[in-house]
């Protein structure tokens, strides 16, 4: 009878999220071909939001966010990409109203992605690569050896 090593076959879906994209976006850092464009500083993340990202490393997290979303929902297009990270807007007195999120974040975003080889175009908007799933599946092993060791 074959007995299977559980922990070798850790895969994305296995850990909590925020700790696999938190995980991973230390590791896009480190990466030299995701860098934040120049106006990033200075951007909200959608008409929704009234103040530019505080954490100086956003860029890094949305990166892993949008990869991890991409790997669970794809293949996902920039637009549906958008209502996912689009949100409420107050309107004062009026009711609140869903605005979606930076279109122009998410396209760099994605082509970021896709220059290192971890999303391509299909027909259907973008998928990962074989490359993508195993940076994803790596750090989620990381991700549960750091639990399990504490």
């Amino acid at each position: 009878m074959l007995e299977y090593n559980v922990d070798c076959m850790t895969t994305a879906y296995d850990v909590p999220a925020s700790e696999l994209i938190m995980c991973a976006a230390q590791k896009l850092k480190a990466s030299d071909e995701i860098k934040p464009p120049e106006w990033a500083g200075y951007v909200k993340t959608g008409a929704h939001k009234q103040m530019p990202p505080v954490d100086a490393d956003w860029w890094y997290v949305r990166c892993a966010a949008v990869l991890r979303q991409i790997q669970t929902d794809g293949p996902i297009g920039v637009s549906r990409l958008r209502s996912k990270y689009g949100g409420k807007e107050r309107n004062g007195t009026m009711p609140p109203s869903f605005k979606k999120g930076s279109g122009a974040i998410l396209r760099k975003v994605v082509q970021q992605l896709e220059k290192i080889g971890y999303v391509k175009t299909v027909k259907e908007g973008r998928a990962t690569t074989p490359d993508g799933q195993r940076f994803l599946d790596n750090t989620a092993y990381e991700v549960k050896q750091q639990g399990s060791s504490e």
